[in-house]
């Protein structure tokens, strides 16, 4: 337990991601509460509005830890691919969260079912055309930090992200869309014949 301490107190940043991940989904949860079982749909709305606010905090700590002179590390590059997906991803994130916050507290309707055939092989592709997107947003943060840090005997870490985001691209392609190109369900289920 110490290792992990010395660990945090040496990288600060970490701290940063963590409680930017826990704020995220703490304002989410408690702006969904705050609108649906409580009633409160102003304090929601202030709530989920405020939801894009902390990827701004996490990268306001990033740059100024870095412009401070701290030495990056593969946390600073997280920090970036973290931002990268957030802004994304997120999003949909609330979306999801929110029809399922409406149907159980608010007699919303239930989630759509799903997705099957076509249907799914596009939904398949949009979401790998998503994490493309994101990983753009990441490498973007990535080079502007190692201009930022501007000293090339200390970027190798951040440097060592762009591969890892590229290694993320593949795998995503492989298990999602190409993986429902050659294995998913090519047509929607029959239904069933009702007799009369």
């Amino acid at each position: 337990m110490n290792a992990i301490g010395n660990y945090l107190v040496d990288n600060p940043m970490t701290l940063f991601i963590i409680g930017g991940e826990v704020a995220f989904w703490v304002f989410i949860v408690g702006g969904l509460i705050a609108r649906y079982p409580l009633k409160l749909k102003k304090f929601s709305t202030v709530l989920l509005a405020a939801v894009p606010l902390i990827d701004l905090v996490v990268l306001g700590a990033t740059v100024v830890d870095l412009s401070r002179g701290a030495t990056p590390n593969a946390t600073h590059g997280l920090a970036a691919v973290y931002l990268g997906f957030s802004v994304v991803f997120g999003p949909a994130m609330v979306r999801w969260a929110d029809v399922r916050f409406a149907h159980r507290f608010a007699g919303g309707p239930p989630p759509a079912p799903k997705l099957r055939g076509k249907a799914k092989t596009r939904h398949e592709w949009r979401e790998w055309f998503r994490c493309l997107l994101a990983s753009a947003i990441a490498a973007v943060l990535l080079l502007a930090a190692i201009f930022l840090v501007g000293r090339p005997g200390e970027v190798q870490p951040l440097w060592d992200w762009l591969p890892r985001l590229g290694a993320v691209i593949a795998v995503w392609l492989i298990t999602g869309p190409l993986w429902q190109e050659m294995f998913g369900k090519k047509s929607e289920p029959a239904r069933a014949k009702v007799s009369r």
